[in-house]
C-alpha cells in the first residue's frame, strides 16, 4: 500500500498534466513516465559509479554529456529546460544503447515528447524530485508505478476524458454565451464548460486594462466592471 503522502504527490503530478492541457490519460502517463525514466537514468548511473569506486573499477557514464543529467538541467529557468529536455535530452533517450538489450530505439521509435509549457516541465520535474524514487524500497517503487497506472484505468473506466482548459476557452468563445442567456452542460463532470461559459461571460464584461494574462494562459482581473445594475438583475 503507497504510504498517503506519495498518493498524493501522484495525484497532484496528474493533476498539473490535466490542467497544463493534457487531458488524454494515456498521453499523460506516458509524458510522467519519460520524466521518471529521465530522473532514474540519472539516479542509477549515480549508483553504479559509486559501486564501482568501491569495487576499484572502471566505470563509463552512459551520459556522453553532462548536462543531458536530471541533476544539471533541473536548475534550468523554465523556458531553457523545456527546451533543452525537448531537444537533446529527448533525442538522447529515444537513441540510447541498452545494456545488452539492443537499441532502446526500437522501443522508442513512436514516442513523443508533447508537455507544452515551460511551466509544466518544471512543476513536473519537482513533483518527481520529491518523490525521492531512488530511496525507495522495491516494493514502494513498484507500488508508486501500480498507482500511477491504477489513475489510468480508472480515468478510462469512468470516462473521465477531461477537456483541456485551452479547449474550453475556445469552445466558449464560439458559442458566446451573454449576461440573460442560459447555459447547460447535461454532462458537466466537474464543470469546466460552466466555469468556462462564466469565465467568457466575466472577461466580455471586464476593461481590457484590468485584466492580466498568466504565463499559462490563466487570467486575472475579470471583475466584470462594465455590467451595470440593470444587466446583473437580467442575469
Amino acid at each position: 500500500m503507497l504510504e498517503k503522502d506519495l498518493r498524493s504527490k501522484i495525484d497532484k503530478l496528474w493533476n498539473l498534466f490535466w490542467s497544463g492541457g493534457i487531458a488524454n490519460p494515456l498521453t499523460a502517463i506516458e509524458q510522467i513516465s519519460y520524466l521518471i525514466f529521465m530522473k532514474r537514468l540519472d539516479d542509477m548511473d549515480f549508483k553504479r559509479k559509486a559501486d564501482a569506486e568501491w569495487l576499484h573499477k572502471e566505470y563509463k557514464s552512459i551520459f556522453p554529456d553532462e548536462k543531458l543529467r536530471w541533476s544539471q538541467w533541473k536548475h534550468m529557468e523554465a523556458e531553457g529546460m523545456l527546451a533543452h529536455v525537448r531537444d537533446q535530452v529527448f533525442p538522447f533517450l529515444k537513441n540510447m544503447q541498452g545494456n545488452g538489450e539492443g537499441n532502446l530505439s526500437r522501443h522508442m521509435k513512436d514516442a513523443v515528447f508533447m508537455i507544452p509549457k515551460p511551466s509544466l516541465v518544471v512543476e513536473a520535474v519537482e513533483i518527481i524530485d520529491g518523490l525521492h524514487i531512488m530511496e525507495q524500497n522495491q516494493d514502494t517503487q513498484g507500488d508508486l508505478y501500480e498507482y500511477l497506472l491504477s489513475e489510468l484505468q480508472s480515468s478510462g473506466k469512468n470516462g473521465q476524458f477531461r477537456t483541456p482548459r485551452h479547449v474550453i476557452k475556445m469552445m466558449c468563445a464560439l458559442v458566446n454565451p451573454k449576461l440573460g442567456e442560459s447555459v447547460c452542460d447535461p454532462s458537466c463532470g466537474t464543470g469546466g464548460f460552466l466555469i468556462g461559459a462564466y469565465q467568457h461571460i466575466l472577461r466580455s464584461n471586464t476593461s481590457a486594462d484590468r485584466i492580466i494574462i498568466q504565463e499559462d494562459g490563466t487570467e486575472h482581473g475579470l471583475v466584470g466592471d462594465k455590467i451595470t445594475d440593470s444587466k446583473v438583475w437580467d442575469f
